[in-house]
């Protein structure tokens, strides 16, 4: 295993101690080491994609692993602070459905379009949107943390509220604009071939020949 995906296996290692940082509260300001865990691990994605592009380090594996870590250290965190109603419902409820049905939906297109060694086009929405959302997130969690501790003024308090409302607000929006521009760009993924059809036409007649001469052979047998 290369130092880039030993990399991203150390994201996806973060994100059980993040998650257990930040709900267990009888940990001090277990919230701000969760912060600073979360943080930590949304450097790693770029760490990681740097070295591997930079020293021709691609692997299969890491193509693998690294989408798969991305998708669970966003979900998580988006899903704690809906869950201690950081982002009240239904708000936060509607934005998480929004967030993670969009790389759901993202996901099922790219593994039909690797079954047809469809090459995805690149979505410069999709990176606005990821730095969006790792700006979003964390702003959040520090939203919950001063929501738990009286460190500030209930103005301060009150507009920074806002702030991080309009912050995962733009993040969602732009999930919306990134995944319909992504459906958009790579629709033909979906779209059967007329060589596709003549491969699976000749692919059943030669079964169905191959049906026939062994149905031949057993009656020789017999």
């Amino acid at each position: 295993m290369n130092l880039p995906n030993k990399i991203t296996l150390i994201r996806i290692i973060l994100i059980p101690i993040m998650v257990f940082l930040y709900l267990a509260t009888f940990i001090p300001y277990g919230k701000l080491i969760a912060l600073a865990v979360f943080i930590l691990a949304a450097c790693t994605d770029f760490i990681d994609g740097m070295i591997a592009r930079k020293y021709g380090l691609v692997t299969n594996l890491g193509k693998f692993l690294d989408p798969i870590a991305d998708k669970l250290l966003t979900a998580s965190a988006l899903l704690l602070v809906v869950c201690d109603m950081t982002l009240p419902a239904p708000y936060g409820v509607i934005i998480a459905i929004i967030i993670l049905g969009r790389e759901l939906i993202i996901s099922a297109f790219r593994q039909v379009a690797a079954t047809k060694n469809f090459v995805m086009a690149a979505d410069k929405w999709g990176k606005i949107k990821t730095i969006f959302q790792d700006i979003a997130l964390p702003a959040l969690f520090f939203l919950s943390l001063i929501y738990q501790y009286s460190w500030f003024s209930e103005s301060f308090v009150n507009v920074y509220e806002i702030i991080c409302h309009l912050l995962i607000l733009i993040a969602t929006i732009l999930t919306i604009i990134s995944g319909i521009n992504y459906l958009v760009k790579n629709w033909a993924v979906l779209k059967t071939d007329k060589n596709d059809v003549a491969v699976k036409e000749v692919s059943n007649k030669e079964d169905i020949r191959k049906d026939s001469k062994e149905d031949k052979g057993e009656e020789n047998g017999r």
